[in-house]
């Protein structure tokens, strides 16, 4: 037995996040500062800290990153921007144009170290002519709201974005340009961390096509048009390198080895989408028919696709654990934890939360129906807030099973 399951399923969490902490894994994937012009820049919620464990490893460096509101840290060199996420905003988009001229300032001698994470995507923004800044507004809340997953949301925003596809790398050419990246994205695909920044490859052919209908009028005529990402093999792309440096896989490693030291059975169900609320209905019947003590372990992202008359506060994460808890009805043993770690669960500061058999259901129905699981578990008391975690590697999902 687990004496204190809601303590042990927070612990798992908070390793999770500190084996994703740019200043202890960043170090090994960063080479021996090259002689000659070295220019850092970068964007993402980790943005700042990686930026940290750069200059923490190299010294003062020249460069620029954009981080969200909060998510700031003290450098020593590198400037440092703050902006919104995760929906864009003015601040954003001038470090943006910044970014992109000081890009095309590097010669062939040149190095470009390129940082990303998770948040880029809107922190990052240049909207493509015609496009306004109001227009990527639009876009973003727009794909936050349409349940779609996280890489065709981005795959949108790289054909609307001139900051993305591919387009910082091309800036900067002939320098050369090294990425490290810290992965949100199923898969790791360079393409889709951040929506590609450093990184060519274009949408699947028929893809477009098929997300313009949920996205705003005036917007549809460049996304069914011709593609803006840079092709994979471009030329300007030849001297790009990407090193996803932190993965989701990391994390998820490190909570399961604590899990087994606790003398848990493992059940890993890798890195997940889907709709919140279906995949907690399928691992409340899961949790249902396993024998513990056991953990059943999951990361990926999950969705929400929130209905246009919904008045409530809440994030994928607070939505399965909502939806976790009324499937499984206070079954007696079972406990969970859904968060994101990066410490925003949809755009609230909120991580996520914790249920157990002494959740109360009431008005939960009533809750999840208008997308309030924030509401519900801050009335619940079940909230997680955990703060500017300074890292993103995707959502953690944790059930104990403990019967």
């Amino acid at each position: 037995m687990i004496p204190d399951p809601r303590r042990f399923l927070r612990g798992l969490f908070d390793a999770a996040v500190a084996a994703a902490d740019p200043m202890r894994a960043l170090g090994p994937h960063l080479p021996k500062r090259p002689p000659g012009r070295t220019l850092v820049l970068g964007a993402g919620k980790a943005a700042a800290r990686m930026a940290e464990a750069v200059e923490a490893e190299w010294g003062p460096c020249e460069g620029l990153v954009i981080a969200r509101y909060g998510y700031g840290r003290p450098l020593r060199g590198i400037e440092c921007v703050e902006a919104a996420h995760p929906v864009p905003d003015a601040a954003g988009e001038a470090a943006t144009r910044r970014i992109l001229a000081l890009a095309a300032g590097l010669g062939e001698g040149d190095l470009l170290l390129f940082l990303v994470s998770g948040g880029a995507s809107a922190l990052l923004t240049a909207p493509r002519a015609p496009l306004t800044l109001r227009d990527m507004i639009a876009v973003n809340e727009a794909l936050l709201t349409s349940g779609l997953p996280i890489g065709a949301m981005n795959r949108v925003r790289r054909q609307l974005d001139g900051a993305k596809g591919g387009a910082v790398a091309a800036a900067a050419f002939p320098a050369r340009t090294l990425t490290l990246a810290i992965s949100d994205v199923r898969g790791d695909d360079p393409v889709l961390i951040g929506s590609g920044p450093t990184a060519g490859g274009r949408a699947p052919a028929g893809m477009l096509p098929s997300l313009a209908p949920r996205l705003p009028a005036d917007v549809r005529p460049l996304l069914l048009g011709a593609q803006n990402a840079l092709a994979d093999d471009d030329p300007r792309l030849a001297r790009a390198e990407t090193r996803v440096a932190i993965a989701p896989s990391r994390s998820l490693l490190v909570a399961r080895r604590l899990a087994e030291e606790a003398g848990l059975k493992i059940l890993d169900l890798g890195e997940l989408e889907g709709e919140a609320q279906a995949v907690a209905r399928e691992h409340a019947a899961l949790a249902r028919r396993t024998e513990g003590p056991a953990l059943i372990l999951s990361g990926g992202e999950l969705t929400v696709t929130r209905s246009p008359d919904a008045s409530g506060t809440g994030g994928p994460n607070a939505e399965y654990a909502l939806a976790l808890a009324l499937a499984l009805e206070g079954a007696p043993g079972i406990h969970a934890i859904a968060c994101d770690t990066d410490g925003v669960d949809g755009a609230s500061e909120v991580a996520g939360a914790l249920i157990g058999p002494g959740t109360p259901l009431d008005g939960g129905a009533e809750a999840l129906a208008q997308h309030d699981a924030h509401g519900f578990f801050g009335r619940a008391r079940g909230q997680v807030v955990t703060g500017p975690t300074l890292t993103n590697v995707n959502d953690f999902r944790a059930i104990l099973v403990d019967r």
